[in-house]
């Protein structure tokens, strides 16, 4: 079966995506590159369009993608109680007909509030994902803390892998994928460099070993998503020509 190759809309960038005429006016070029999904970032959502999610879910059907939504949202906020947003972004997720919700995982504490968050899910049906971000919230101890303890209570509740931003928190993508591959559902896939005091994302090459490796640490059956830069005068063969690289190398990982 074809690795689902899943392409961010922020990876074209803001201001393109909002020149062009907002994340609906991305479809075409993602539907024509030969990806299978989009994911919808909430940031970059108007007021509008946030009030018409149901014809953004239409046209996404219409183009024969599947949505992904991403909310810029922590599920446990600074003082480690839930964030009590999250029923309604699940809920939005649902309107737009999304395979899953994707937030971080901010500040986890030691009472994760089980009920109230099987409670949630059990609401709308639509799982959530949550993602190692850049922060010290999103480095390998925490997230495997909290791996441990939704596999100790049945939390249906699985692992967004992106592999550059365990370089910003500083942790090994290595050793991450060895301690966290059996939860993660979803792998965000960008290579990473040096820049300033930090690092900036950046595509991955054909020939670069290190997120070709990575990839084989993870589960084969996990969706790639694009987001790293996708630039040029010509976005539907980028976006193409990207699909295709992560595509063979979805094949290229053992069974």
């Amino acid at each position: 079966m074809s690795r689902k190759i899943i392409v961010v809309t922020a990876a074209y960038g803001y201001e393109t995506v909002r020149a062009a005429g907002g994340q609906v006016a991305m479809l075409p070029v993602i539907a024509q590159s030969g990806a299978q999904g989009v994911e919808i970032r909430r940031e970059m959502l108007s007021v509008e369009e946030l009030n018409h999610l149901p014809s953004l879910a239409h046209t996404i059907r219409k183009h024969n993608l599947q949505a992904c939504y991403s909310a810029p949202e922590p599920l446990y906020l600074p003082d480690s109680s839930l964030n009590p947003q999250i029923p309604a972004l699940l809920e939005e997720a649902q309107t737009l007909n999304a395979q899953w919700l994707k937030v971080s995982l901010g500040h986890f504490g030691q009472v994760p509030a089980v009920e109230t968050l099987r409670h949630w899910l059990a609401d709308t049906g639509v799982p959530l994902v949550v993602e190692n971000d850049q922060t010290e919230c999103g480095q390998l101890p925490v997230m495997q803390r909290f791996q441990v303890t939704c596999r100790a209570l049945g939390l249906p509740i699985t692992l967004t892998f992106d592999m550059g931003n365990w370089l910003w928190a500083g942790s090994s993508p290595e050793e991450a994928a060895h301690q966290l591959a059996p939860s993660v559902s979803y792998i965000h896939v960008k290579a990473a460099e040096p820049h300033r005091n930090t690092f900036r994302a950046i595509a991955p090459e054909p020939a670069s070993s290190r997120w070709l490796a990575l990839l084989q640490l993870l589960p084969t059956e996990a969706p790639l998503g694009i987001e790293f830069p996708l630039e040029g005068p010509d976005l539907t063969a980028v976006t193409q020509y990207y699909v295709t690289l992560l595509r063979k190398a979805g094949r290229h990982s053992p069974d």
